[in-house]
């Protein structure tokens, strides 16, 4: 499939079926994670793999996966991340969320639905993955098979022209 029509067919999905992800396809959604680009290719993040029933339990109460069966957290570290030298602005968040990005359209390419989480209780989630100390839980990213009950939400986009512009 050609990259915009990608972008055109992927949507937030919030209903999953009960169907486990293969190891293949998380392993290429990982790899497409791991191919994004971060700012001086300083890879300042981790990716941690949420597939075991109790481990998505055990997340339940700081996050609302949908009953995924599969949840991606992107981690940064601000220590590893560049760092602007103008202004001081550091790109942990900016180079987890491209690594996010990345996942997200290759779990549409796989024929998976998916949705990108920031509501979540960051420090639980730290607590509950047992994150170590420097780590900050950025995005997180619930994948599964599309549920029957999952609705295709209507995608209300901006005019191009009060988005752009040109000079």
């Amino acid at each position: 499939m050609d990259l915009l029509n990608l972008m055109e067919k992927r949507h937030s999905v919030r209903a999953y079926s009960n169907e486990k992800v293969s190891k293949e396809m998380v392993d290429r959604i990982v790899k497409a994670g791991v191919l994004a680009p971060t700012a001086c290719n300083f890879q300042p993040v981790r990716i941690i793999v949420i597939q075991s029933d109790r481990a998505l339990e055990k997340l339940s109460s700081a996050a609302n996966f949908y009953n995924a069966p599969l949840v991606f957290a992107v981690l940064s570290k601000k220590d590893e991340a560049w760092h602007r030298p103008f202004d001081g602005m550091v790109s942990d968040k900016i180079d987890a969320s491209i690594v996010t990005d990345h996942m997200m359209l290759e779990a549409t390419e796989l024929g998976l639905g998916s949705v990108w989480i920031c509501y979540f209780n960051p420090m639980a989630i730290k607590e509950a993955l047992e994150i170590e100390n420097g780590y900050e839980v950025i995005n997180l990213l619930a994948v599964g098979f599309e549920g029957e009950n999952s609705k295709v939400p209507a995608k209300k986009r901006k005019d191009i022209l009060s988005l752009v512009k040109h000079i």
